[in-house]
């Protein structure tokens, strides 16, 4: 199938750029007037930004391990399309959050810490911030940024985004079971049950993008947090259509 540029890859194009002027400003910011560096401050490693780039990292994998296992077990143009989206959509964004926590000098797993913990508080010096202008509250919505498509289920740095009972850490994450029923799936069958899934799975990154985009105050970071409540709404409208199509519906 060849792939078809939607616009889902032109906001990726967009915030790809929107994420290395980022970076250059970080780079320029953090040198002196005499060619030394400057005591500049990012997010810290318990703020809203960090906290949201880990936890989002870890869910976007897991939807692009969906994606990749449902483009095997269907020939259905329809979902093969929307699983390529979302694969490459969500590969790309779960890059930039990772090349954030990198800019920023982070972790990208913090062990002992709860999954969402970051949503707690939405305290505005929750983080320090490095005078970018990043703090400004009335940034533009950008939507997807760049990286390489993991290829496992696993998360930042190996961490699972599952536990190991089979229940779900994130809200709208698919089990360790969900997961094998879905590689043994095929045909209308697979069809269905992705859709049900990443459904669930969109309806938790919704919830977790809109946090960020509420809470976050690095201007890049909650613009592609909230093209990511934007893109996943309407992908949210879609898949309902295709499983009224199938004969299905969502769950719950």
């Amino acid at each position: 199938m060849t792939p078809r540029l939607t616009r889902t890859h032109w906001a990726a194009l967009v915030a790809v750029v929107a994420a290395l002027l980022f970076a250059g400003a970080a780079t320029v910011a953090s040198a002196g007037g005499d060619g030394t560096e400057a005591a500049t401050a990012g997010p810290v490693a318990d703020s809203a930004e960090a906290g949201f780039a880990r936890d989002m990292a870890v869910h976007h994998q897991q939807a692009v391990e969906m994606s990749f296992i449902v483009r095997d077990r269907t020939q259905d143009e329809e979902v093969r399309r929307l699983a390529y989206d979302i694969a490459n959509t969500q590969a790309n964004q779960r890059g930039m959050l990772l090349g954030w926590l990198d800019l920023w000098g982070l972790p990208k797993v913090v062990s002992g810490v709860e999954p969402m913990a970051w949503m707690a508080s939405s305290a505005p010096d929750h983080s320090a911030h490095s005078g970018h202008g990043e703090h400004d509250e009335h940034g533009e919505h950008g939507a997807h940024g760049g990286g390489d498509a993991p290829a496992s289920a696993e998360g930042a740095d190996g961490a699972d985004g599952a536990d190991g009972a089979g229940g779900s850490l994130m809200p709208g994450m698919a089990t360790k079971a969900e997961l094998d029923q879905l590689s043994k799936a095929s045909g209308r069958q697979a069809e269905v049950l992705y859709l049900q899934l990443m459904t669930d799975h969109h309806k938790g990154g919704v919830a977790m993008a809109q946090g960020c985009a509420d809470l976050c105050t690095v201007r890049p970071e909650r613009n592609l947090a909230q093209g990511m409540v934007d893109a996943q709404q309407s992908e949210l409208l879609l898949m309902a259509d295709l499983l009224k199509k199938r004969g299905a519906a969502p769950r719950g």
